[in-house]
């Protein structure tokens, strides 16, 4: 008998990648798409063509598994309110379910791509267990007592938005926070971090590509601090002590086994993580520092999908 498949979506603020996944955590097929507008109606559009299309190739898929930049009503599947997505009191499942006819299983993305990193990834085995994916914002998930942790309304779990200086910049998107660790430690902030070392240094391969391109990528940075630009791996340094910075109040709170990082900023490897497990082992308290591993994401980037996948094969359970 095959093995059962799904469909797995996995939605950020910038990007949104899915695939078709058994049961054995194999992606068959994959699909990857950047959302064309702040438009609702083009928003959730794009998320049915990116499931026909990876449906069109498998279409013995039993369900849909959604995992969305959003708080969630877990009893309801409705969007509440999303940072980066113009999703806020959207019916989100049963709207997906009604348009595709499917089953339709729909979480927060990064609480299912701590689901796949505790299943069977960095997090496996652990009891509690944190994960914060870096990409244009910083989501987070919690794992409590070897189960996905919600809160009193289902909304638990925005580390991203732990306010890290109250007098520091706004938050990006409709946060109404300012000094939110997603402003020091993103994906996005690789970037503006770049440009400020660029002008500063405007004959550097930072400044030379900004004057070529009048942006610079997360990406780009991260590659040139691959290839052993100064400038690049000091921008990487910085964002990585502020992501420690951020991750020794988190190991003081919560007395983690583990904290996953993924997300697309995890391209930087070692490079971004060393910085910040040192700023944990000056900072945070005993016997916690100790304790604690903070690992790159098994899945990589595609852990939110694989989450989403397994959230639809177990029929919504966590």
């Amino acid at each position: 008998m095959p093995p059962r498949r799904v469909i797995g979506i996995d939605a950020g603020g910038t990007k949104l990648l899915g695939g078709v996944v058994d049961e054995q955590l194999v992606v068959h097929h994959r699909v990857r798409r950047t959302w064309r507008s702040a438009d609702r109606s083009d928003t959730l559009d794009t998320f049915i063509e990116a499931v026909e299309e990876v449906r069109a190739a498998a279409p013995e898929v039993e369900a849909v598994g959604f995992g969305i930049p959003s708080l969630v009503a877990s009893d309801s599947g409705a969007s509440l309110w999303s940072n980066h997505l113009p999703l806020d009191g959207v019916p989100f499942r049963d709207l997906m379910s009604e348009r595709l006819g499917l089953p339709v299983y729909v979480d927060n993305d990064v609480n299912l791509a701590l689901l796949a990193e505790h299943r069977e990834g960095s997090a496996k085995g652990a009891r509690h267990a944190l994960m914060l994916a870096l990409g244009t914002g910083i989501g987070g998930g919690i794992v409590i007592d070897g189960r996905v942790y919600r809160g009193a309304t289902g909304t638990a779990g925005e580390l991203g938005h732990l306010v890290v200086d109250m007098d520091g910049e706004d938050c990006p998107g409709d946060c109404p926070g300012r000094g939110c660790l997603e402003v020091v430690a993103s994906g996005r902030t690789i970037g503006v971090e770049a440009e400020a070392q660029a002008r500063a240094n405007p004959e550097s391969a930072l400044g030379r590509r900004l004057e070529a391109d009048g942006e610079l990528s997360g990406m780009f940075v991260t590659e040139l601090a691959h290839s052993g630009d100064p400038g690049a791996l000091a921008v990487l340094e910085s964002v990585g002590r502020h992501l420690g910075a951020g991750l020794t109040g988190l190991v003081n709170v919560f007395n983690p086994e583990v904290i996953v990082i993924g997300g697309g900023a995890i391209a930087g490897g070692e490079l971004l993580l060393e910085p910040a497990r040192a700023v944990v082992a000056e900072r945070a308290l005993p016997p916690s520092r100790d304790a604690v591993r903070i690992e790159a994401a098994h899945f990589g980037e595609e852990s939110g999908m694989v989450g989403a996948a397994l959230f639809a094969l177990s029929g919504g359970q966590a």
